[in-house]
């Protein structure tokens, strides 16, 4: 597939001197026209490829945890240590760990996740500067449309672990909270790691959203908060066994129909 930018292929990718032409493409409302809505019937292929490709690559992966944050952190971070120490101790669990695949804090949480003997996931999108794949990645899948990563995370992970992180980290956060509140994902632990970097955010949801009625107040409850690896890790085990006791309960439940 040539470009008529120079630019040049990147995996499943168009790199050009504008970025990767994925999302972009698909949502430009300047070119909606009746010609470009034909091409869009045949791009349901290509997103159909990407589920399935995810699908068959991360459903033998057994219970995993996405961990997110800035990909920009360096490892001189105080937060990088927390989060490769975190993942490690899920690791030792039995847990895999899910990140974006990127720097900073994901390579941070796929590296402890190597160092303690569980599966390392990468799910990488390529992006203009940033989302260059780490070195610490057993499973590696890399994606066209955000919104097909998006859901891998969704569906194959039973918690997120949000370390300090820039747009992407609260855009995955705020998915998150409102499946969880809606009740789209019911069964699913969400933990917010690093309590002075979330209180400011945490008090504007209490005073504005909560204040003007726009939530509920049990819905400030649905992230839970810590300074430690530890409780991290034990708030996710709690859940695998929430969810392994469900499991168990409709299986038995199937059994006597």
């Amino acid at each position: 597939m040539a470009d008529e930018e120079q630019g040049r292929p990147l995996g499943r990718h168009i790199w050009t001197k504008k970025g990767v032409k994925s999302d972009f493409d698909l949502l430009d409302a300047s070119r909606q026209s009746a010609d470009f809505a034909r091409h869009d019937t045949w791009r349901v292929f290509r997103i159909m490829a990407e589920f399935v490709e995810g699908f068959e690559l991360l459903a033998p992966l057994g219970p995993a945890v996405a961990i997110f944050g800035s990909a920009r952190a360096g490892a001189d971070d105080e937060f990088y240590e927390r989060a490769r120490q975190t993942a490690r101790l899920l690791a030792q669990k039995g847990v895999a760990v899910i990140t974006g695949g990127g720097g900073g804090f994901m390579e941070a949480a796929n590296r402890g996740a190597k160092e303690g003997g569980g599966t390392s996931v990468g799910l990488n999108i390529q992006l203009p500067s940033e989302q260059v794949p780490n070195d610490y990645l057993d499973v590696m899948m890399e994606f066209h449309y955000f919104f097909c990563r998006k859901m891998m995370f969704l569906k194959y992970s039973i918690g997120f672990i949000m370390f300090p992180g820039g747009f992407g980290t609260m855009d995955e956060l705020f998915e998150a909270l409102t499946l969880i509140q809606s009740r789209r994902s019911a069964n699913f632990a969400l933990v917010l790691y690093g309590r002075d970097y979330w209180k400011g955010l945490l008090e504007w949801l209490r005073d504005r959203l909560l204040g003007r009625g726009y939530i509920s107040p049990e819905d400030l409850e649905l992230p839970h908060i810590t300074d430690d690896p530890g409780e991290a890790v034990d708030i996710i085990l709690e859940q695998l066994r929430t969810v392994a006791e469900l499991a168990a309960a409709h299986k038995a439940g199937e059994s006597d129909r």
